[in-house]
């Protein structure tokens, strides 16, 4: 009897084996359309909310339609794309974190704070300038900074000082080749922005302690915080300040300001030198979610394609622009790395 049992059991389990691979067989079947195809039923994309989220919604909708049509020419057949902005910037890192997105559409913090259940796919991009390096010296040996016909996939920030004395003699030392101490800039009076800003305080401190093992707060009350970067620019101008951080083409912005409301008579471009130029600020991301059973390494190519495909037609460019997007480029993690030692800061700051 108990082998007589023990056969039925084996009979049992061979049976519900052999069961289970049918059905499994016959979804993958399923999982191709008449075209040969591979079918996916729904796609969810989500982003954050840097806009209103109606005007988002409504700013996005073409994107299904084009997003189907280049993905089919990878063999997809997108039954449904569903796109939803969240409530919050980490609502849709949530999102991705638990598999309920398949794609976000998330900052470069918002990317660190999720990295461990997302994936950077794309870096958006934006104009990039006429100068790019990592020299201050070079800035002020090619300036003015113009833009410029190519794409960036990051932006930096840049340290600048202005006509006040204290400014213009430590611009000269740069200018001559010098390596600055922190001597050299630690009784400096400078204009800071909010320390949750990444071009006019995270990223300077970053510098700072790169270059001195120091940050924005040994600086003290030389420290000022300006509540906009026009502001800052007018303490620059005016002298109340001798040094600003701000993003790389902010001199841009502000060339006519400079004469016209700060009541300088020589231009910016005379007027100003950088004295150092932070690491590479990347720009916001596409995503995916490695939870998700739809993204798998051959979707993920597919959809990569799709997307920077997409940047190039006139109906994409309208779509991406909501987030200020002028195309994408493939993405890894580790251009993300100087993004996480800024939240480390941030954090510690708290």
């Amino acid at each position: 009897m108990k082998n007589l049992k023990k056969t039925l059991v084996f009979i049992l389990g061979l049976i519900v084996t052999l069961g289970m691979l049918g059905a499994c067989s016959s979804k993958k079947e399923e999982m191709k359309s008449s075209d040969g195809k591979t079918v996916i039923e729904k796609l969810s994309i989500g982003f954050v909310p840097s806009r209103e989220p109606s005007e988002i919604v409504t700013a996005t909708e073409p994107l299904k339609e084009l997003l189907k049509a280049q993905l089919a020419k990878s063999g997809y057949d997108v039954k449904n794309i569903d796109i939803t902005v969240g409530t919050s910037f980490e609502a849709v890192g949530e999102g991705l974190n638990a598999g309920t997105l398949d794609v976000g559409f998330i900052p470069a913090g918002t990317y660190v704070l999720y990295r461990n259940g997302a994936e950077v796919l794309l870096t958006a991009t934006r104009k990039g300038l006429s100068i790019d390096d990592a020299s201050a010296k070079a800035w002020n040996d090619n300036k003015p900074t113009k833009k410029a016909d190519t794409q960036a996939t990051s932006y930096r920030s840049l340290l600048i000082a202005g006509p006040s004395e204290k400014g213009q003699a430590i611009a000269k030392k740069v200018n001559a080749g010098e390596t600055l101490t922190w001597d050299d800039v630690k009784d400096l009076k400078w204009s800071v922005m909010n320390p949750t800003s990444p071009a006019g305080y995270i990223y300077p401190t970053l510098w700072l302690n790169k270059t001195f093992g120091k940050t924005i707060k040994d600086l003290g009350n030389n420290a000022v915080i300006s509540d906009s970067y026009g502001s800052a620019f007018a303490r620059l101008a005016s002298g109340q300040v001798d040094v600003l951080a701000t993003y790389a083409d902010a001199r841009t912005d502000q060339e006519k300001k400079w004469n016209e409301s700060y009541s300088r008579e020589m231009s910016i471009w005379e007027e100003t030198n950088v004295i150092g130029v932070t690491d590479a600020i990347y720009n916001d991301t596409v995503s995916v979610s490695k939870k998700s059973k739809t993204v798998t390494p051959e979707f993920k190519t597919a959809l990569a394609n799709a997307l920077m495909e997409i940047a190039k037609t006139e109906e994409g460019k309208k779509v991406i622009a909501v987030y200020s997007h002028e195309g994408y480029q493939l993405a890894k993690d580790a251009d993300y790395d100087n993004e996480a030692k800024a939240q480390d800061i941030v954090k510690n700051l708290k």
